[in-house]
């Protein structure tokens, strides 16, 4: 079995009498997509935030690389890729000025043109970040979480308000940074979207993992408690046909 690459252990966060994360403990792998599940409000944004550094604890443990966050938060910082919402990037700049500035804040010296590669926008690199797709613009985000050679990177609901088209491209981006060996840790509201995605899922509600397994076991579970489908589904989906189509392999985002 991989190495636990981050652990979690009786995770508390209040805010004043609200307790917005209760006792919360899991693990997640060396080099698996791990996805954090659960309806707004349920304590998944406050979990991977304090994870991230971005937001203190009230108690439990928190161990990534085996480092602990309370006593070496920014040794942490330094192997993890955080996604940025939109709003975090000047809109006027190109996207090579926009690597070279990234790149800047972590001290690091890059060729753009190799991250732009990554996320398949090599003829966008004169492009201002304004004039990009959507799925552009979610692809552009994700290179900028690879600068400083992290060994996890935090999506969170990375694939939100794009066509189905580059819903799939973004799919296929996320499999191939977790098979170039980085461990992926997201978060959706799409339960396609998890089910195509991550080896395992920890489904939060009301502060609480209620469930943590591997998709399909999950699923299982479900049907043997005697579970059906109010109707039979159909082999393809709307989306298949769209994206059969509008040329999936033949189009960029």
């Amino acid at each position: 079995m991989s190495k636990k690459i981050i652990e979690v252990k009786n995770l508390v966060k209040n805010y004043a009498d609200f307790e917005a994360v209760k006792g919360i403990n899991f693990d997640v792998f060396e080099g698996e997509i791990f996805g954090l599940l659960g309806p707004n409000g349920a304590g998944k944004s406050t979990t991977l935030e304090i994870i991230e550094t971005l937001r203190s604890k009230t108690s439990g443990e928190v161990i990534v690389d085996g480092i602990n966050l309370d006593t070496h938060p920014n040794k942490i910082k330094q192997i993890i890729g955080v996604q940025l919402q939109t709003s975090g990037y000047y809109p006027g700049l190109n996207l090579i000025e926009l690597l070279n500035l990234f790149a800047g804040l972590y001290n690091q010296e890059i060729d753009p043109y190799l991250f732009l590669d990554k996320v398949n926008l090599r003829d966008k690199a004169k492009s201002k970040y304004k004039e990009m797709s959507g799925g552009q613009k979610q692809r552009f985000s994700i290179a900028t979480t690879l600068i400083n050679q992290p060994k996890i990177i935090f999506l969170d609901e990375p694939t939100t308000g794009l066509d189905p088209q580059a819903r799939r491209n973004l799919w296929d981006l996320i499999k191939d940074i977790r098979n170039q060996g980085t461990t992926v840790i997201i978060t959706t509201h799409y339960m396609d979207e998890a089910e195509v995605l991550c080896d395992r899922v920890a489904i939060i509600d009301n502060g609480k993992i209620i469930a943590i397994e591997t998709p399909d076991k999950l699923i299982d579970n479900l049907v043997a408690s005697g579970f059906e489908r109010p109707k039979e589904l159909k082999k393809a989906s709307l989306e298949d046909v769209f994206i059969q189509l509008t040329g999936h392999d033949l189009r960029a985002d």
